[in-house]
């Protein structure tokens, strides 16, 4: 079918093109609301500025299509394969890509905003300043795909893969990331305050200038995890493996470190003020310069010899 030929029968009060050819088609600033292009093959397609508002494009094939700057807020999109799809700049609030591939897709500054994104597949996607606040991302598969600058404060990361993943100077406030595997993950910057990271794998991760106030923490595992002067004002890090962490300059004023290991973790230039650090092992532990008032330390180990 033409592009012609479809804005014809658009405008004539046809709505239904279901499994329609319009590969190649050009249909840039198209008015396409409420359309049901569901199974339609669009690969390649020109929808740039396109208007789908409410359109179905469900099972819908967009491989390398341009969905640059479109508005597709509130459209249904379930199981379509957008695959290497150009969506720089779209607008798709609260609109539904459960089950669809992004595979190597361009979604730069695109706003997903309150999206159904369950089990899409977002691996190796360009995400940089996407947003995706309060969007359901559980099961998504976002193995190395670039998402620097995101805003995904209240999204739903349950069950997300997340191995190579870029989030430095993401917005993850008040995420939860439970037991998430983030091991070397690049968290660099990136706004974390009142996350839930406990039982989480930081492993190598960096998470320097990092803020992650009042976060929780607990029984997490930061070793070698690099948090050079990240906040950590109030966080919960009890039981947490800090050992061999780099922590210097860190601000961990009022943090809750007891059971911590911090074994050979640097501290140098850290604040601890009125930090607990109960029965915690520093054994090794670099904590020159340090600001230690009011510090808690009953129970620590501190000498090489496990010394209190």
């Amino acid at each position: 079918m033409e592009a012609l030929e479809l804005l014809q029968r658009i405008a004539a009060g046809e709505r239904n093109f279901s499994g329609a050819n319009l590969i190649r088609a050009n249909l840039e600033r198209a008015c396409l609301f409420g359309v049901n292009l569901s199974g339609a093959n669009l690969a390649g397609a020109n929808l740039s500025r396109a208007f789908l508002m409410g359109a179905n494009l469900s099972g819908a094939f967009l491989q390398r299509a341009d969905l640059s700057y479109a508005k597709v807020n509130e459209a249904r999109l379930t199981g379509a394969d957008l695959t290497k799809a150009n969506l720089k700049g779209a607008f798709a609030v609260k609109s539904v890509f459960a089950g669809s591939s992004f595979s190597g897709a361009i979604l730069a500054g695109v706003n997903l905003r309150l999206s159904n994104l369950e089990g899409v597949n977002f691996c190796g996607a360009d995400l940089r300043g996407i947003n995706l606040r309060s969007a359901n991302l559980r099961r998504a598969n976002l193995n190395w795909a670039n998402l620097s600058g995101a805003r995904l404060s209240g999204a739903n990361l349950r069950g997300a893969l997340l191995n190579g993943v870029k989030l430095s100077g993401a917005y993850l406030n008040g995420v939860d990331l439970n037991g998430a595997d983030l091991d070397g993950v690049n968290l660099s910057e990136a706004k974390l305050s009142g996350a839930n990271l406990s039982r989480a794998n930081l492993s190598a991760a960096n998470l320097s200038s990092a803020y992650l106030r009042v976060a929780f923490l607990s029984r997490s595992n930061f070793h070698a995890a690099n948090l050079h002067r990240a906040s950590l004002i109030l966080a919960d890090l009890c039981e947490t493996n800090l050992s061999l962490a780099n922590l210097s300059e860190a601000n961990l004023s009022d943090a809750d470190l007891t059971g911590a290991n911090l074994k050979l973790a640097n501290l140098s230039g850290a604040d601890l003020t009125g930090a607990c650090l109960r029965d915690a092992n520093l054994w090794g532990a670099s904590l020159n310069i340090a600001q230690l008032g009011g510090a808690d330390w009953s129970g620590a180990a501190r000498g090489a010899d496990g010394t209190r």
